[in-house]
């Protein structure tokens, strides 16, 4: 069965918890955010040259048998 809980009540608590978060810096967030873009750009680069292997590996196959 749910409780109820005052409105006021529930504001207060909210307000607690929100204090109790560690919020990052402002360097912290640019370092993460830069981490991230060069990990996705080190992604795309490896998926682009797998696909170019993969390709010219089916081309060489197809002109061979066909």
């Amino acid at each position: 069965m749910a409780r109820t809980v005052n409105p006021l009540q529930f504001i207060q608590q909210v307000r607690a918890e929100v204090s109790k978060v560690v919020w990052p810096t402002r360097r912290e967030v640019m370092l993460t955010t830069i981490m991230v873009f060069i990990m996705a750009t080190l992604t795309a680069i490896f998926f682009a040259l797998v696909d170019i292997l993969i390709r010219s590996g089916l081309q060489g196959i197809l002109t061979f048998f066909g």
